[in-house]
């Protein structure tokens, strides 16, 4: 891309509601054995030279291809699975990137209800704004590529624990006067709550070298 071109590109924006998409594939066989070739291609190409650039360019994909390209590639495959989990961190992190304000109430309201050791496992500065979000997510992101990866899935996955906890109590709050939003707080409770799991689970097989 020429400097005239990247002056003039605007980064492709997804909304929220992107975290609970679905996507469908012709052929799921063919569609799974993509998915598991390509993530494990690029976690093991970049992990073994993780150049600051690529890394970098990892980082920031959504935020400059948006999200589709990714789905074709990993959107259906299980939870529990490497291609999965890659999946699943770039949502959360497109999540955060669409809407930090959101995340930040929904982040400082988890911090206060939650009690548990889970904002620190996160390393979320308290208090975190949007900006200290954002940033947060990043650097998980990051530690996928040139970290401890078991580590960057057990910080998402409290992240997201924190995150839960503040869309179930706003959901409490806004129950009487607009169920329906409300309602849309409980499902990204519940979706977060579920990558929570996923996560710390996909840490464990990590560990184990188990993590297909």
């Amino acid at each position: 891309m020429s400097d005239e071109s990247r002056e003039f590109h605007k980064p492709v924006r997804r909304p929220a509601e992107l975290f609970d998409r679905l996507f469908s594939a012709e052929d799921p066989a063919e569609v799974s054995r993509i998915a598991h070739s390509t993530a494990h291609a690029l976690l093991a190409r970049v992990r073994a030279d993780p150049e600051s650039a690529i890394v970098d360019r990892l980082v920031a994909f959504t935020d400059e291809h948006g999200l589709d390209d990714l789905a074709e590639l990993w959107s259906r495959s299980p939870a529990r699975t490497l291609p999965g989990t890659l999946w699943r961190l770039y949502l959360l992190q497109l999540m955060i990137h669409d809407d930090p304000h959101t995340a930040a109430l929904l982040y400082e309201r988890g911090r206060a209800e939650l009690g548990s050791v889970d904002e620190l496992v996160a390393g979320a500065p308290s208090p975190a704004g949007p900006d200290e979000l954002v940033a947060l997510i990043d650097t998980i992101m990051r530690g996928l590529f040139e970290g401890d990866f078991a580590v960057a899935l057990d910080r998402a996955a409290a992240f997201a624990r924190v995150q839960a906890s503040g869309a179930t109590h706003v959901a409490d709050d806004y129950e009487a006067t607009e169920p329906e939003r409300a309602s849309a707080f409980t499902t990204r409770a519940l979706r977060l709550s579920d990558y929570a799991a996923d996560l710390t689970a996909c840490a464990g097989l990590w560990r184990r070298d188990a993590l297909s």
